[in-house]
């Protein structure tokens, strides 16, 4: 029997996930994925560009977005899914997060509305070391929708990696758990020895909102992509 949720561990998960992927873009070209950013999502996106074609009926939402930064700074998130991927495989449809909206409700209210008009087909997710899906920290509403959020201390800090001590984001707008958990499949992919203990905590300890990617353990077909330091914690 299948377990729930599945996990994968290799030293090639990069081009397992990839694979895996295209094979659902192959199968359903009109696709409706969210996706990560982060630096453990990069070297499959990095694959993706060789195969462009297999984007152009897909639909691609942006999981997430710093708040109050210039609109010029390349580690915003849109702006490395754009550089990494979206640029070179232009999808039919790409959403992103206007975080500098006049009217941020409204702007969150739209990227609702996006997602209900069809759905996620497919979330693909990164992990923070809190247990966070996207922006959504411990103790988030497991039924929330988009919102602009405050981030955990852990975030924070983890963010100062990208900005080179330009900024310290302290919020952002992120897609809600209630979206996530109701994606018709969730991926999430974890990597390096740091994610360990929050890797077992998410598929091996008790669901709840204080952990945030535990609640996943109820979906019915969610896929971890492990590299072998990341599983290290799991019981086997």
């Amino acid at each position: 029997m299948r377990r729930s949720p599945e996990w994968r561990v290799g030293k090639n998960w990069v081009e397992q996930a990839t694979d895996a992927l295209l094979e659902r873009l192959s199968a359903r070209p009109a696709l409706r994925i969210c996706l990560a950013t982060g630096s453990t999502p990069l070297p499959v996106y990095q694959r993706l560009t060789a195969s462009p074609a297999a984007f152009a009926a897909a639909s691609v939402l942006l999981l997430d977005e710093f708040g109050g930064l210039p609109a010029t700074e390349p580690e915003r998130c849109d702006a490395v899914l754009r550089r990494e991927l979206v640029d070179h495989v232009e999808p039919a449809d790409h959403r992103t997060i206007d975080v500098d909206a006049d009217d941020l409700d409204s702007e969150c209210s739209a990227i609702d509305q996006w997602i209900d008009r069809g759905g996620l087909d497919l979330a693909i997710l990164g992990l923070g070391v809190n247990g966070h899906l996207g922006m959504n920290e411990p103790g988030s509403d497991s039924d929330g929708r988009t919102a602009s959020v405050e981030l955990a201390t852990s975030t924070i800090e983890g963010a100062q990696r990208y900005f080179a001590g330009r900024h310290r984001p302290t919020w952002g707008v992120t897609v809600g758990l209630r979206d996530l958990l109701r994606a018709g499949e969730v991926w999430v992919l974890a990597a390096g020895p740091t994610k360990a203990e929050i890797v077992a905590r998410s598929l091996q300890g008790a669901a709840g909102a204080d952990v945030p990617a535990s609640l996943l353990q109820d979906h019915p077909d969610c896929t971890w992509w492990l590299d072998p330091p990341a599983a290290t914690n799991l019981e086997m």
